[in-house]
């Protein structure tokens, strides 16, 4: 039987929203601006640079967000919402820096005469 917890890894869900919009002209900018602005007073945080997370309760409460920002979508530009499992969340596989480098060995090198 499947536990009752209402906050369960697979019924808690997160929302991804990426764009790409165009910031040419000064009133692109201020609409970019504007959305990203909307995103953080929704309680959306940055994930990485044009993608916003929010973790929701459940998958009801997250498209009310969904709805939300359907609202307040910018003009032009384009924006993907994605909504996945908490369970899916804790898979990601994050890397930051630069790629590790190979640790040279001290080899001794035996000279002979």
């Amino acid at each position: 039987m499947l536990s009752q917890n209402r906050f369960n890894k697979y019924r808690v869900m997160w929302i991804f929203v990426l764009f790409d919009l165009p910031t040419e002209e000064k009133k692109e900018v201020r609409a970019a601006n504007r959305f990203r602005n909307a995103l953080l007073d929704d309680g959306f945080t940055l994930f990485q640079y044009s993608i916003y997370t929010r973790c929701c309760a459940s998958r009801e409460n997250a498209k009310v967000h969904e709805k939300r920002i359907q609202k307040f979508l910018p003009s032009k530009g384009k924006v993907s919402i994605m909504t996945i499992t908490d369970k899916q969340f804790g898979m990601i596989k994050s890397f930051m820096g630069v790629k590790k480098k190979e640790k040279k060995s001290n080899v001794i090198q035996l000279e002979l005469f």
